[in-house]
């Protein structure tokens, strides 16, 4: 596994587990089959040595709890009625469809060409706040420039951008 999906899959599964354990349940139909599942999907984690980019942790979470409770279903001589599979087979895939992703790289495109019209310096306050998450008094220390000109700048920078992207719409 790449070094960070491995982490970052036990992370979710541990920060979300009463969620996914809630989405089992309703699935399944049974809160200690899902609290097994869970766990069994948490030592199948650990022993995983290759695996790609997850797009939906989530989505990839539960359909491996799932499948790991269908194998212990089947090791135990119970089958899965047809409601069942039914249920298993619409568990929903919350990642985006193609026609998302399609208009949010046309947004991220718009808003891009926006941001390449801004002055350098509003454009670099804009950067600085919004993406590298910089403190507002930091960013001005960094450009020598007082607090309340990173404010101004970072509104006009908001306000252009918010225009322009109404105007694409």
């Amino acid at each position: 596994m790449p070094d960070d999906v491995q982490p970052a899959l036990l992370t979710h599964l541990a920060k979300r587990y009463a969620h996914l354990k809630r989405s089992l349940v309703r699935v399944l139909g049974n809160d200690d089959l899902a609290g097994d599942a869970l766990h069994d999907t948490y030592l199948r984690l650990q022993r995983q040595e290759e695996r790609e980019a997850i797009l939906s942790p989530t989505a990839y979470l539960l359909r491996m709890a799932v499948n790991i409770a269908v194998d212990m279903q089947r090791r135990q001589g119970r089958t899965l009625s047809s409601d069942e599979v039914d249920l298993l087979v619409e568990l929903a895939d919350p990642a985006p469809g193609p026609a998302q992703v399609a208009e949010d790289r046309s947004e991220l495109d718009a808003l891009r060409r926006a941001m390449e019209r801004l002055p350098q310096r509003r454009r670099q306050i804009m950067l600085l706040v919004r993406w590298e998450g910089l403190p507002q008094a930091e960013v001005a220390e960094r450009l020598g420039v007082s607090v309340r000109t990173v404010e101004n700048e970072l509104k006009r920078g908001h306000d252009f951008c918010a225009r322009s992207l109404k105007r694409q719409k």
